[in-house]
């Protein structure tokens, strides 16, 4: 998420006027190299090779060749600008902020644009790549070369190749400007190539074509992603011998993203700072333009000593093989850490509504699990020790910095990805025995290595025979489900689904799902907590989908149509103050791992249209969206939770295991009367 709509949105004329002003006053806009015939993108490009050549074109300086003057910062921006740009005009916003400061003698700004469909102001060129400096002299291009897609490795090499020739610095920066999908996924997404993106292995071989790496004397001083979900322990460990610092965001970020004109003019101020001390002030910056436009709720933000990274990945890797050594002799140990993941801070969604990033918490996850893995302490204190700074909002309070993988979606394929790109041996193994019930490549050596002979044969819900498990009824009204201490070892999760039912009309309608439940996990006996009340938007009962957990708050998704676009409207419930509150809406994960930028706020005059899952009550058909109701947002719009409308209900309890099985409990049914719970059976199939 990114660009929020405030700040951007009453600014965005000027901005862009300024910089449309600012560029018309630059005598010379001519490029100095590069060809005249533009050439049409290509399809995606395969992943490049990982040894790379820049390109004679990249070396070429467009000025004579200068060395870096002591006490000079040189900071490379990589602004792809994909949709955000073509359709919300964001990466111009942000140029505009940039030329809100007057930069010294001694700081430069190198810029390459592309990516982008479309650009929203009259001077960037969306069918080349320009690069362009701006300093002390204001905005310059100072060098054009064909489309290519800013997804591949080649295309950033020869942007950091031309740009270290020519703007040499004592400290050098370079900044990623787009969509983020975390350590899977990485970023700079081009719309022009379809959503090609930047692997770690391609950003890796970018930077090592340029710059030799060194744990010991990196050679850049920051290396920043104003994109979704880059603060992940595997991005830390790619860059730890290229750069000193990271300054990434462990959830997506909100629209408005980093605040330029704050961050560049504290460096135009004091060009003597070193790189946590900026990372600090873009921290800062950060959040102080969230609050001012509204989206700092679930906001975070970290600067990361890359220099401790290594410590850190090796008590990660402890962590990964004391649980894999548990799960080999504890049958209960992977529902346990499954249900630990789901109370852990995680990122991006990570429902079946808005897909899943499987990115977590390190931090959170460590001391959810602590009990059970004492190396857990290990990690937490490597990562207080290598985390610098942080921000985050009250409804990402126990983020500490960096996130981690965890499948919480149980999906093979996720996996893979994640095996590719993971720097746990370890994790890479315990997953791959949690979801396939065999280790990754190499991994009997590594068992061998553990002492550990052959692996058990894992227990999943499709063993146990409990869909269709009978519930009963308490005598007060109560719906239970009793399946025994089995329950310990075999499930990761278990909540309810509501459904309102019409029999006269053959129809039934899922209202959501929840999991205010009373667990009994030693005994495996779970009773529903319900209070005949359901989450409402204007008074308009709505489908909602539990997201997160806490001892302090719930997160929810509700599925929403916002101006006939499709989005998750995200609301929260705080437990500490007893309200619930509106965060935004969001539009999740595409199919290529692309969380979406924008949290858009709510605005006066927006048509929202309700959805909600409907199906026949006696068929089999699945359950299929339809528009419900629709609304127009006013200023005191608010979501909170009414009494169920009269009619008759059913709920269903739904099982879940590590693997990402579901089971699901026979029906209980019950009449609402005036918003009281009147009656309640047991539906005979």
């Amino acid at each position: 998420m990114r660009r929020s709509e405030k700040r951007k949105e009453n600014s965005m004329k000027k901005r862009i006027l300024a910089l449309l002003l600012a560029l018309c006053m630059i005598a010379s806009l001519a490029a100095c190299g590069g060809a005249d015939d533009t050439e049409e993108p290509e399809e995606t490009p395969a992943a490049a090779d990982e040894t790379l050549e820049p390109s004679e074109e990249a070396a070429e300086p467009a000025e004579e060749t200068v060395s870096a003057d002591a006490g000079s910062w040189s900071i490379y921006w990589y602004l792809c600008g994909s949709d955000l740009e073509s359709g919300g005009g964001f990466a111009t916003g942000d140029l505009s902020e940039l030329l809100e400061v007057q930069l010294p003698e001694d700081v430069n700004v190198v810029i390459e644009t592309g990516g982008a469909s479309v650009w929203q102001n009259d001077v960037v060129d969306a069918s080349k790549l320009q690069r362009w400096v701006y300093n002390s002299e204001g905005l310059q291009l100072i060098d054009e070369q064909p489309s290519a897609s800013m997804g591949q490795a080649q295309t950033l090499a020869d942007f950091l190749q031309f740009a270290k020739t020519n703007y040499p610095a004592e400290r050098t920066a370079v900044l990623f400007w787009n969509h983020g999908g975390g350590s899977v996924s990485g970023a700079a997404f081009d719309e022009l190539y379809e959503l090609d993106s930047l692997t770690l292995d391609e950003m890796y071989a970018a930077f090592s074509s340029v710059w030799t790496p060194s744990a010991d004397e990196q050679p850049l001083e920051l290396i920043g992603f104003d994109t979704c979900l880059m603060a992940t322990v595997d991005v830390a460990y790619t860059f730890s011998d290229i750069a000193k610092y990271l300054v990434a965001s462990e959830e997506t970020e909100p629209a408005n993203g980093w605040y330029y004109s704050q961050w560049v003019g504290a460096l135009a101020e004091d060009p003597t700072m070193d790189g946590a001390q900026l990372g600090e002030i873009i921290c800062d910056a950060y959040m102080a333009g969230c609050e001012a436009v509204g989206t700092q709720d679930n906001t975070t933000l970290s600067v990361t000593d890359l220099s401790k990274v290594g410590t850190l990945l090796s008590a990660y890797e402890t962590f990964g093989a004391e649980a894999l050594s548990a799960a080999c002799t504890d049958p209960a140990f992977f529902s346990q850490f499954a249900r630990a993941a789901q109370r852990s801070e995680n990122y991006g969604g990570n429902t079946r509504e808005q897909g899943y990033t499987n990115m977590v918490d390190l931090g959170h996850l460590a001391r959810q699990t602590a009990w059970m893995l004492p190396s857990a302490q290990s990690v937490c204190d490597a990562l207080a020790d290598c985390v610098l700074y942080q921000v985050g909002g009250p409804y990402r309070a126990k983020a500490t910095g960096l996130s981690c993988y965890y499948s919480y979606n149980g999906d093979v394929d996720d996996l893979n990805g994640y095996i590719g790109v993971g720097e746990s041996t370890a994790f890479k193994h315990l997953y791959a025995y949690e979801l396939t019930g065999e280790l990754a490549e190499d991994g009997e050596e590594y068992l061998s290595s553990l002492d550990i002979g052959e692996l058990p044969e894992r227990v999943t819900l499709p063993n146990m025979g409990w869909d269709g498990a009978p519930l009963d009824v308490d005598d007060d009204g109560i719906a239970f489900l009793t399946l025994g201490p089995k329950a310990n070892d075999v499930l990761a999760g278990i909540g309810f689904s509501l459904f309102y039912v019409d029999e006269a009309e053959d129809q039934m309608l899922l209202l959501g799902t929840d999991n205010d439940m009373n667990a009994d996990w030693e005994n495996g006996v779970f009773h529903d907590n319900f209070r005949g009340v359901w989450g409402a938007l204007d008074g308009h009962l709505v489908y909602m989908e539990l997201s997160f957990e806490s001892e302090d708050y719930n997160l929810y998704s509700v599925p929403i149509l916002l101006n006939n676009e499709a989005y998750n409207l995200q609301v929260v419930y705080d437990f500490t103050i007893e309200e619930w509150s509106i965060l935004g809406a969001s539009q999740g994960l595409d199919d290529s791992g692309m969380a979406s930028k924008e949290l858009r706020l709510l605005a006066e005059g927006d048509v929202i249209t309700t959805i909600w899952k409907a199906g026949s009550f006696t068929g089999d058909d699945e359950l299929e969206m339809y528009a419900a109701e629709e609304l127009t947002v006013t200023a005191d719009t608010a979501f909170g939770e009414i009494p169920l409308f009269d009619g008759s209900y059913s709920m269903v309890f739904e099982m879940r295991d590590s693997v990402g099985n579901y089971a699901y409990s026979d029906a209980v049914t019950f009449d609402c009367v005036d918003g009281a719970i009147t009656s309640t059976t047991i539906y005979e199939n």
